[in-house]
């Protein structure tokens, strides 16, 4: 293996030594010989469905952010966790007024173990910063999905399933009066709908946790997505004009 990353360094590929030997363990683990017919049967994973009974019962538990924090980074019902550096939970202010929900950790929030702090993370920072938002004030942010998939992929709907009870305790929690949706995946998977994002941005939605918390949700576009398509960012200013005076109609 040594070898082939060497010979990615030298084609100009930046290599994350930590996160491929982290890949390598978890493969060893799941290739290790099946053992013998007069030796006791290692434990079998649990089924997914069983992972989210205990996510919700663990999330269930929490009465304090803090406390929801500790419990998902203990939690390993994710099979993104094994190769994931941080646990990546929530940056920002418990109790603001305004919940940033994003997909789910890139190389950065992963090394660094807070949510959107890379290049997306900073055009959000902007983007907030022009409606009179700040994480170090007013805003709390986090994601669907608290582990870094593989090269930056997509959740699965498997992955996403076992996070959804601390997504809705964490909102039951935070209490805030409104909930951007950062991009597609945190909108189709928050709201259950197969529209995508260019039809569901700019749109108020209502959004009811397990618990019967209900608050208003706006999908906007991924800021890393504007940074792919910087002309869209348009139509971003216009969907950051109703958050800000949806805020200013509730009283945030």
């Amino acid at each position: 293996m040594d070898s082939l990353t060497d010979w990615w360094e030298e084609m100009g590929v930046e290599v994350d030594h930590g996160l491929v030997e982290a890949y390598l363990a978890a493969a060893a683990t799941s290739e290790s010989p099946a053992p013998q017919q007069d030796a006791p049967a290692a434990p079998r994973r649990r089924k997914p469905k069983n992972w989210v009974q205990e996510a919700t019962a663990l999330a269930a538990g929490c009465d304090t952010l803090e406390a929801l924090k500790a419990a998902i980074e203990s939690y390993d019902g994710s099979p993104l966790k094994a190769a994931a550096q941080n646990t990546v939970v929530f940056d920002g202010t418990p109790g603001a007024t305004l919940m940033v929900i994003g997909e789910g950790p890139g190389a950065e929030e992963d090394r660094r173990g807070l949510p959107f702090v890379g290049r997306a993370g900073q055009l959000l920072d902007r983007m907030l910063a022009a409606i009179g938002r700040t994480r170090e004030e007013n805003v709390l942010i986090s994601n669907v999905n608290y582990w870094r998939p593989p090269g930056n992929r997509n959740p699965e709907p498997e992955e996403l399933e076992v996070c959804r009870p601390f997504v809705e305790r964490m909102i039951e929690l935070a209490r805030p009066k409104l909930i951007v949706a950062a991009g597609g995946v945190p909108a189709t998977s928050l709201l259950e709908t197969s529209n995508g994002i260019m039809k569901l941005r700019g749109t108020e939605h209502v959004f009811t946790t397990a618990g019967g918390y209900s608050i208003p949700l706006i999908p906007l576009l991924h800021p890393a997505y504007l940074l792919r398509r910087p002309q869209e960012k348009s139509r971003a200013w216009r969907d950051l004009l109703l958050v800000e005076k949806r805020l200013r109609e509730l009283g945030g």
